[in-house]
This record gives C-alpha cells, structure tokens and sequence, in this order.
C-alpha cells in the first residue's frame, strides 16, 4: 500500500478532500491482522515465525501484512542472521490505537451496529 505524494511533496487528497495518506493509512490499519501484528511489535521486535504464531496465520499471508505495514512506513525489518526482524518504526502508532480504543469505549455499540462498516445483528431464521 503506498501514499500518495504530489510531484511537489504535498499530500493528495481525495475526492471529498480526506487526505489520500489519511486514508491509506486507515486502511493499512483496518486489518484484523495488521492490528495484531502491530500490536505484538509493540512488545518488541519479532520474527515472521513469532507473528505466525501469534496471528495464526500462514507465513505468506503475515509476510504480506509486513509489507503494507513497512510501505506504510509504521514497522522497519533488520537482518539477523538467517531471519529478519520486525519492529515498530513509529511508536506513537500505539497512541494513535490508545485513542481509538477510548473513542471505541464511548462509541463503540454505534460503531459496531454501523450497517456500513460494523457487524450486523443476524435476522433470525423462520
């Protein structure tokens, strides 16, 4: 995923003037996954086989999440030897996440019944 830069280094914006980075960001950050993994780097660095096993996912599958997160520039990878180690580049990211939470803890039923984006109550079955 990559943000859009104009020839000049200012940021693009979208058709309804939402920053086009704003937005791949928040969509680099909309991924159950992405989340976790996130999460997990906060604790420290780690290996696509720890994020494996802590995401339960399929080693090409996570190493695909890693490469959103490191286009969107919110985690670094460094060789280690044999493995490549994962961190976070940007700390405040877990701010940003703290936020969302306390702003979830206020709003969060509206946000979960949000017919457009949120999980949707099953119609009992007659």
């Amino acid at each position: 995923m990559t943000m859009n830069i104009t020839d000049d280094g200012s940021t693009a914006t979208t058709s309804c003037g939402a920053p086009s980075a704003a937005v791949a960001l928040f969509r680099s950050l909309g991924d159950p996954a992405r989340l976790a993994i996130l999460r997990r780097l906060a604790e420290g660095e780690a290996r696509v086989t720890d994020l494996v096993s802590c995401v339960g996912l399929a080693q090409s599958t996570v190493s695909a999440h890693l490469a959103c997160l490191r286009d969107c520039g919110l985690i670094t990878s460094r060789p280690q030897g044999r493995a490549t180690m994962h961190a976070l580049a940007r700390p405040e990211l877990m701010d940003l996440l703290a936020s969302a939470e306390q702003l979830l803890a206020a709003t969060g039923e509206a946000v979960d019944l949000c017919p457009t984006y949120g999980t949707h109550p099953q119609e009992p079955t007659r």
